[in-house]
This record gives structure tokens, C-alpha cells and sequence, in this order.
């Protein structure tokens, strides 16, 4: 007799990562580090389940996500109101209630959401490269808004700040740059998008981040 399909729930916190398996009902917690994810990505390819799932936690579930699609294990990235919502509906989970991996667990058994492909590192590395460049923005203009309303004692400071933060953006710029001209099809598409009215460079390079080429 052919074993049943597995389905993982993977719980990720910042230290720990807490495992739910369907349906056998198995559980146990690993540490959320180095060690720690190579041991349960190892473990998970042996046991070689049908489709493992993890809740989107702020990024706390990116170096083992990458490390699964690495390893050809079919993970999923789950929205979390979609989780709740599914387990609400079933009736094993209050509006009170944490998401823990038994649920997810269930979640990927009886909803089987379809894997997606994981970008691949070049495109990583531009959305890794645009979400600081937008943080380097969004200090920039705070501070720039603030210089108005600071005592005078702080008048200095402040400007320093803001020229170091333009030297930030200045050289994330260059960095877009680089990584736009390191691809073929990455430039070939960003000439095809500025030819588009209403797209400059940055906006040109947040669309190649977010669509497929």
C-alpha cells in the first residue's frame, strides 16, 4: 500500500521553528539558525512531503524558505489572513487565537496551495536593493522635515545626517545600476519600460523587481 502524501506546517520565529505534520500528527521544534535549519531541511527532504507551508512573518521565514526551494522541496509562503481565515472556517481556530503549525499543517492538506518558483538571486538582490532604497527615502525626508522643528543645538547634527543618508542613496542607485547592466534581459527590458510615459530609472527598476522578465 502506497504511504499517505505528508503536509508540513513550519511555525517560524525568530529563534525557534516550531514543525506540525498531517497526518500523522507529529510535531517537534528546532532552533531558527543555521544548524538548526540545515538539520530540518535535511530531515524534510527525507521524508519528502507533499507540499510544506509557512506563514509570511516578516521575514523571519526567508533563510529557511530559500533554503527548502534550494533543496526542491515544495514550499509555499501562506498569507496569514488567508490561514485564519481558512481555520475560522473550520472551526479550529478563534479570532483570539495564534496561527501555530498545526494549523498551517491542516491549511496545506486541505487547501494544497501551488508552489512558486522563488525568484531567482539577481532579481532578489534588485528587491533587496529597492526595499533599502526606500528606507533610505522615507529617513531621508523625515529628517529633511525635521530640521525645521529641532532646537537650534541640533542644527548641525542633523544636516550631517542628511548628507550621509544622500551618499546612501546615491550609492544604492549606483548599485541598481550595476545590477540592471549585469543582466541582458534585465536591461533589454528596462530600455522597453522608459519608453513607457511616466517611468523614470526608479520606477523602471521596481517594476523589473516585481515582474517576471
Amino acid at each position: 500500500m502506497a504511504s499517505l502524501p505528508l503536509f508540513v506546517g513550519i511555525d517560524v520565529a525568530k529563534d525557534t521553528l516550531d514543525v506540525a505534520v498531517r497526518p500523522t500528527a507529529e510535531t517537534w521544534q528546532g532552533d531558527n539558525e543555521a544548524v538548526g535549519l540545515t538539520a530540518l531541511v535535511a530531515q524534510l527532504a527525507t521524508m519528502a512531503p507533499a507540499l510544506v507551508v509557512l506563514e509570511a512573518t516578516g521575514g523571519f521565514e526567508g533563510p529557511l524558505l530559500a533554503a527548502l526551494a534550494g533543496a526542491a522541496v515544495p514550499v509555499v509562503r501562506a498569507n496569514p489572513r488567508q490561514v485564519r481565515a481558512f481555520a475560522q472556517a473550520i472551526g479550529i481556530l478563534a479570532k483570539t487565537d495564534r496561527i501555530d503549525a498545526r494549523v498551517l499543517a491542516h491549511f496545506a492538506e486541505a487547501v494544497k496551495p501551488v508552489p512558486r518558483a522563488l525568484p531567482d538571486a539577481a532579481t532578489q538582490e534588485l528587491r533587496a536593493v529597492l526595499l533599502r532604497r526606500r528606507q533610505v527615502v522615507d529617513r531621508l525626508t523625515a529628517e529633511r522635515h525635521r530640521l525645521g522643528t529641532v532646537p537650534t543645538r541640533m542644527h548641525q547634527a542633523i544636516p550631517q545626517h542628511i548628507v550621509w543618508l544622500e551618499g546612501q542613496l546615491t550609492s544604492l542607485d549606483d548599485d541598481l545600476t550595476h545590477l540592471i547592466q549585469r543582466s541582458a534581459v534585465g536591461q533589454a527590458t528596462e530600455v522597453v519600460l522608459h519608453s513607457s510615459p511616466g517611468v523614470g530609472p526608479v520606477r523602471s527598476r521596481t517594476l523589473l523587481a516585481q515582474v517576471p522578465a
